[in-house]
Formats: structure tokens, C-alpha cells, sequence
């Protein structure tokens, strides 16, 4: 056993380039190049950066264009979700072997608790080590570690040592914090950073030394929050389950969209792909809720209930094709973007029975499953609805013609 304080009991795992590693170690050419998952095509945006990539600025979120203009070597990889999905959930076994008490953030990264377990295992810091090994061993894949009193202490100490790292806060929590700048601080970003600095607050020592009714008199009532995360205090605590507000599909053409149609054949696609994953997790949408930005940046949204709680996807598109109408209807035409999202999610143990589900169709409810089946065995394209195949077989009659032509979409 280690001389780890009794209370430091909360991990956070962060897999390294979550993404981009497993795309080095599936090929091992990649091993040691700047690989960027994501953003190869027109206004595509990058979902993860290998090291090699982040070491010229290239980072998740960012968009493929800025991406290759700051590492024209980059070698961009299409996302492969189920891949990932696969690993997620083989490290998500590993935790739970060790604590009922996880928290996902993300399919790379979660909070474990760990008390009450060191009878089993021992303390926080030799399950930490071991949670690391194992990931190694069993997946090929380098986790880093943080470890403290708290969710924010051990998120930053899993930050401070990126990859591979393993830190463990120490017991003295405030001279530890001291040196670190401002913009460690969590939920902080550039423009608070600017704030605290413009009051000559550059570290979270000089946060610590300010008294607390100066500190709120400069910066409202949200200061005492700061300050006392620069003392490393934290009350949050680790929740296993999170269910989800809202689950939604969005996609950002590479050419503006002048057609109507073409823009319902994707909110379609998009309606049909949120109800696979409402029926995947077994939640329910209690209402829909559709975007559209138009060429020139300029974005309306408009949300509804359902008549009831629904994961079939006829009656969530029947909600979203009208909502979308009344949008197009906005003057946003040629669009740039259109999404839809199912909104009010909740379980369906938390919805009143309708008395009269029992004499309903449920024919609906039987071709979501047959297309749910079909579709997990032979992929996404193997069978899709009729608006959706045509949109499609334009979309791939454009292509031949000419990458140019106007109204030429991403698949």
C-alpha cells in the first residue's frame, strides 16, 4: 500500500489520441506521422490528432482546411466510429471491474470512484497502475491517469502529464495549485482568461491570496466558485449514469443546398439514424427539434412535441418534415447546414401508458426493427427508405459528372 491520502479516491482516464492511436496501431505505417482523423473533404472538421499532428497546431474541432494549411504532411483518415465504439467498450469492461462507481465524459475518457473498494484491490493509486497496464496489454492503447481528492483535481493531474502520464495529487493541494496559470482552471476559457488577467490574476496562487469579497466585488458572484477550485476543492461527485437531454445528426454540406427536397431526403436520413440510436440506448423523444443555417451563416431553429413519447422513426420524421417546412419557408435557402434532434429524452419507465398502445399498429415499430437488424449486420447502406435511396443515387449521379457541379453533397 502506498501513503496515499484516505480521500483520494477519484480517477480520471483519458485515453491519448484516442481516435488517431488506434488508427496508428491498426496500420503500422502510420506509427510516428501526424494522422488526423476527420476533415479530409471540403468543410469536413477533424475528430482527433495524433501527437506528431498536435505538435503544428492541429487539434479536434478544428477544420480540415486550417488543418492542412498547418501540416500540409498530414495523412487524414476517414472516422471509423465502430471501430472506436469496439475499444470504448473494452476499456469501459476494464473499469467496471474495479468500481461500479464510472462515469463516461466520452468514449475516451471517465471518473471512477473507488471507495470502499481498497479491500479489493488496494488503494486508488495501485488500481490506477493497474487500469493503465491492463489498457495497454489488452487493447495497445496508452491511457493517462489522474488521481485526487476530486473530479477537478484528477481531470487536471491526468492533463498535466499527457501521454502516458500517471500523476497523483498531492496532499497539499493549494501549494500545488499555486504555479499553475489561470487557463488550468476548468469551464475557464479564453475570454475568462483574459478577465482574470485584466485584474492582475495570472495564477491560481494570486486567486488563492485575493479575499473572497474582492474577488466577487471584481467578477460577480462566480468568483467564490473559482477560488475555491483554486483551493482544490470540488463537490461534484461521480455519477454513473447520465442520461442524455437531447440525441441528434447534423451534417454541413460541401456545397450550398438549393432544393428543398434534397434538404427533407437528409433531415430524413438524419430523423432515421437518431431513432436507431433512441432505440439502441431504449429512450424515448419527447419532441424533435430541427435546424437549418443558410449560405451566409445565418441560423433558425424550431422544436415540438410529439403527441407522445416515440423512438419510431415515422412518427418522429411526421414532427420533423413539418418542422423543416416551416424553416425552408425562412428565406435560409441555399442552406448550409441542416440537422434534427430528438429533445426531452426520457425512459420509458418515466411515461404514462397509453391506454390504447395495446390496439395501436405496431407495423411502424416492426420496420425500425427489421431496418435496425438488417442495417447492424450489413451496415448502414445496406437498406435505407425511399426518399433516402433516391437522395442518394443523385448524389452519386452528380459525382460522375462532375465534383464541381453545384448541389454536390457529401455521401
Amino acid at each position: 500500500m502506498s501513503n496515499l491520502p484516505a480521500q483520494w479516491t477519484i480517477l480520471h482516464v483519458d485515453m491519448d489520441a484516442f481516435y488517431a492511436s488506434i488508427e496508428q496501431r491498426d496500420d503500422p505505417a502510420l506509427v510516428g506521422k501526424p494522422v488526423v482523423v476527420g476533415g479530409g473533404q471540403g468543410r469536413g472538421v477533424v475528430a482527433a490528432a495524433s501527437y506528431e499532428a498536435r505538435k503544428y497546431g492541429v487539434h479536434s474541432a478544428m477544420s480540415g482546411v486550417m488543418a492542412r494549411r498547418l501540416c500540409p504532411q498530414a495523412i487524414f483518415m476517414p472516422v471509423r466510429m465502430e471501430a472506436y465504439l469496439v475499444e470504448a467498450r473494452r476499456i469501459r469492461a476494464i473499469f467496471n471491474e474495479y468500481t461500479p462507481l464510472v462515469e463516461p465524459l466520452s468514449l475516451d475518457e471517465a471518473y471512477l470512484d473507488l471507495r470502499g473498494t481498497e479491500h479489493l484491490f488496494g488503494d486508488a493509486q495501485e488500481v490506477g497502475k493497474r487500469i493503465q497496464q491492463r489498457i495497454l496489454e489488452e487493447t495497445r492503447l496508452s491511457a493517462s491517469v489522474g488521481i485526487g481528492p476530486n473530479k477537478w483535481i484528477a481531470k487536471l493531474c491526468s492533463d498535466l502529464r499527457k501521454p502516458k502520464g500517471f500523476v497523483v495529487a498531492p496532499a497539499d493541494l493549494p501549494a500545488f495549485l499555486a504555479p499553475l496559470p489561470v487557463g488550468r482552471l476548468w469551464g475557464v476559457g479564453e475570454r475568462g482568461v483574459a478577465r482574470l488577467q485584466s485584474f492582475g490574476l495570472k495564477t491560481l496562487g494570486d486567486l488563492q491570496r485575493m479575499p473572497e469579497g474582492a474577488l466577487v466585488r471584481a467578477l460577480g458572484p462566480h468568483a467564490s466558485e473559482l477560488r475555491s477550485m483554486a483551493l482544490g476543492l470540488d463537490n461534484r461527485t461521480v455519477t454513473p449514469f447520465r442520461q442524455a437531454k437531447s440525441m441528434g445528426s447534423e451534417t454541413t454540406f460541401r456545397q450550398d443546398i438549393e432544393e428543398s427536397w434534397v434538404l427533407a431526403a437528409w433531415a430524413m436520413e438524419q430523423t432515421d439514424e437518431v431513432g436507431q440510436g433512441l432505440r439502441a440506448k431504449g429512450l424515448l423523444a419527447g419532441g424533435v427539434e430541427v435546424k437549418l443555417r443558410s449560405g451566409d451563416f445565418r441560423t433558425r431553429s424550431k422544436q415540438a412535441k410529439l403527441a407522445r413519447p416515440s423512438q419510431v422513426t415515422s412518427e418522429l420524421w411526421e414532427t420533423a418534415s413539418r418542422l423543416l417546412e416551416g424553416l425552408c419557408g425562412l428565406d435560409l435557402l441555399p442552406a448550409r447546414l441542416v440537422g434534427v434532434t430528438a429533445i426531452d429524452l426520457k425512459l420509458p419507465g418515466e411515461v404514462q401508458p397509453d391506454l390504447f398502445d395495446a390496439v395501436k399498429n405496431p407495423a411502424p415499430a416492426r420496420l425500425d426493427q427489421a431496418l435496425d437488424a438488417i442495417r447492424a449486420r450489413f451496415g448502414d447502406e445496406a437498406v435505407s427508405r425511399g426518399s433516402v435511396w433516391h437522395r442518394r443515387q443523385n448524389d452519386k449521379g452528380q459525382k460522375d459528372e462532375t465534383e464541381d457541379k453545384p448541389g454536390a453533397m457529401d455521401p
